[in-house]
């Protein structure tokens, strides 16, 4: 038998239970910072594996994307975002493997229910491309824009040329400053530095050896850069008719996985994400592509692969 006093301990806490839900309310936890490696092989190549170049940063909530080679949307909903959801897309320089996708990610964004802008940046012509690429769809926009109803998608992206250094976006969360490297025969190229409230993050682009880059990474916590590994570059020329005037132009133009190791160490980064793989076609192991790194960086060192995303802070 349950005595009176029990009862009326029992009545109590009962109560209080009931009035006080706020305070055992659990607080909503602030998204983290993530980048997701959505296309991690170096070239225009497509083929069976690795996607073509591009990343996403996604701050608080916000995607960002970086790069838009061939393949981009489809990784986007692979890796679980809405692809109206991206509100800007940086592109590091007009190589196909990093643009080709550009226009047709806006438009995939628009026929699944776009309704509010995109902000691109790029290299001098990105405007240009920009309104090139609706000239191309003219016919197929106007249409769907009669038939079905759907809003004028053109205005929706808004494109801005990046004509040198500096900061090129500032939002609440995030501020994006662009560094010109070095990618012969192309001058416009440019390197990304994202600053958000969970750490720091910066993109190499492609890009030959420049210690410049190292002052630009300094005290990053993470720094996502392209990697060419020599003695896969040499199986590759062997069975290539263009051989020699190709490896001529990945060794002037990339950054060996040993130079990325200086770079990496120079620089103090946290994290060091190898990716943008060069030669992106062969089999290279990990520990292929991280032993040169390691004769000067003795950090923390990841091998990309599609759609493996990397959490900060770290």
């Amino acid at each position: 038998m349950v005595d009176r006093r029990h009862l009326l301990k029992l009545a109590i806490g009962s109560a209080a239970a009931l009035s006080a839900p706020a305070a055992l309310a659990v607080m909503p936890v602030k998204p983290r910072t993530r980048i997701v490696f959505l296309g991690t092989k170096g070239g225009p190549r497509v083929g069976v594996g690795a996607s073509n170049p591009a990343n996403l940063v996604e701050v608080n909530g916000t995607p960002f994307v970086i790069d838009c080679g061939m393949g981009v949307s489809r990784q986007l909903v692979n890796a679980g975002v809405s692809i109206p959801s991206v509100k800007y897309i940086f592109i590091s320089h007009h190589h196909s493997d990093h643009n080709l996708e550009y226009g047709n990610l806006a438009y995939n964004a628009w026929a699944a229910g776009l309704s509010t802008p995109i902000h691109s940046f790029g290299p001098k012509g990105i405007e240009q491309m920009t309104r090139t690429y609706w000239d191309l769809n003219r016919f197929d926009v106007d249409t769907r824009i009669e038939d079905e109803g759907r809003p004028d998608p053109r205005p929706l992206l808004i494109a801005k040329d990046i004509l040198d250094d500096g900061v090129v976006l500032q939002t609440a969360d995030v501020k994006v400053t662009a560094f010109r490297t070095p990618h012969p025969p192309i001058i416009d190229s440019f390197a990304y530095k994202f600053e958000t409230p969970d750490g720091t993050i910066v993109f190499s682009s492609d890009t030959a050896y420049n210690p410049r880059l190292a002052e630009f990474a300094k005290g990053a916590d993470v720094l996502v850069h392209e990697a060419l590994y020599v003695p896969a570059v040499d199986r590759l020329v062997i069975k290539t008719k263009n051989g020699a005037t190709l490896k001529k132009h990945l060794l002037e133009s990339h950054t060996t996985t040993e130079d990325v190791g200086r770079i990496a160490a120079a620089a103090g980064v946290k994290v060091l994400v190898l990716s943008h793989f060069v030669p992106g076609d062969l089999d290279v192991t990990d520990d292929e592509w991280m032993a040169d790194v390691k004769k000067h960086f003795s950090g923390r060192i990841v091998v990309a692969k599609d759609l493996m995303q990397l959490m900060l802070p770290v």
